[in-house]
């Protein structure tokens, strides 16, 4: 594998890394967001008020994304293997 290919798999490894983390990590963010407002209208400062919604929010989000993320991972790991010469 020359150094061309190696810095191109590379910037596709990260790239494929940021859009199957992005749908969890955006409602993640929107949700700590929503439950930070919430805390500060309600003058509840609790760390598990926030902690819990953002899981569920996100866990949600993943169980509804998954069959996607995974073709995503299995393309990916397909283009891999077919640049490393494997049939």
């Amino acid at each position: 594998m020359d150094p061309a290919s190696a810095i191109d798999l590379c910037r596709t490894a990260l790239l494929s890394a940021v859009i199957i983390a992005a749908p969890m990590l955006i409602i993640g963010m929107a949700a700590g967001l929503l439950v930070g407002l919430m805390q500060a209208l309600t003058q509840i400062q609790d760390q598990t008020v926030a902690f819990v919604p953002k899981i569920l929010a996100m866990s949600g989000v993943m169980v509804i994304c998954l069959p996607w993320l995974v073709t995503r991972m299995v393309e990916f790991t397909r283009v891999v293997f077919i640049n490393a010469g494997m049939p």
